[in-house]
């Protein structure tokens, strides 16, 4: 008896050598800079579940909105949480998850949320910062998307995280199958309708809830709940998912939902509680 025990426990001890790095983010060891971790301010009451954030260089605002059938609005707000304006659209809100900017004054709203796989085209609407009354929409279906997924698929496609670089928008997928990855989808900005193409994935325990590039482009900061993911010196931010990635543990920060780089050594973030945070790199 004793013997078999041994054997067993032998094959366990192999079996989990081998296995360990498939199963574990390829990540540092996490931290808890709670001394760069700073509440700035509660959000305004009309945004009860803020979903994406995004800089206005131009006059240092941000502008932020709620999520599923909610109105399609943006809110502008400064860093103190007061509310400066909003932006009204006639768009659908079926549900709003983040937002992104592009280096020539357009901004992303990405209308990407798929909680159940059901939505067989997605949009995200392009809108130039210095005229909001012309939005264009660009519709996509991802390319690994075959008709309703089956019971194991089926929140394979959803996604709550978006940012641009260099003329294509990248989307990052909240993964709920239990399968500790997100997958990485490379997309077109130009209006249109398009396929997202499947370009790798990331290994994350966490289901990704929102995403931002730094200006110089060389990290890439992943959201989860109460934590943030960094990608530093990314050669290439296209295949950023394959370097190393830095856990911070945001101590109090409830569920986060979405970030942005104010520059290249701050984020901003909120959470659905309705606060608005700074983190410094």
């Amino acid at each position: 008896m004793i013997k078999i025990f041994i054997v067993f426990a032998s094959i366990l001890a192999i079996a989990f050598y081998f296995l360990r790095d498939q199963t574990a983010p390829a990540s540092k060891a996490m931290k808890s800079d709670t001394n760069k971790f700073e509440t700035l301010a509660t959000l305004p009451g009309a945004i009860q579940e803020s979903s994406g954030i995004e800089i206005m260089s131009e006059n240092g605002n941000y502008l932020t909105h709620n999520d599923a059938n909610n109105k399609p609005y943006l809110y502008e707000i400064n860093e103190a949480g007061k509310l400066i304006k909003t932006h009204k659209f006639q768009l659908p809100n079926v549900d709003w998850e983040d937002l992104t900017r592009d280096d020539s004054g357009n901004l992303y709203i990405g209308d990407i949320g798929n909680n159940n796989s059901k939505r067989d085209e997605l949009a995200i609407y392009k809108v130039s910062l210095q005229d909001m009354e012309n939005p264009q929409a660009i519709r996509f279906t991802y390319e690994d998307y075959k008709g309703k997924p089956s019971k194991k698929d089926k929140s394979s496609f959803d996604c709550e995280a978006i940012f641009w670089y260099d003329g294509n928008l990248y989307l990052i997928s909240k993964d709920r199958n239990g399968r500790n990855e997100a997958k990485v989808y490379q997309l077109s900005d130009e209006p249109g309708n398009h396929t997202a193409k499947k370009i790798g994935t990331v290994k994350m325990r966490e289901p990704v809830t929102g995403a931002s590039i730094s200006p110089d482009g060389s990290t890439v900061a992943l959201l989860s709940e109460g934590k943030i993911h960094l990608y530093r010196n990314v050669e290439n931010p296209e295949s950023f998912f394959e370097g190393e990635s830095e856990e911070i543990q945001l101590s109090g920060a409830g569920q986060t939902e979405a970030v942005t780089f104010k520059d290249n050594n701050t984020l901003i973030l909120t959470s659905e509680g309705g606060s608005l945070f700074r983190y410094t790199l």
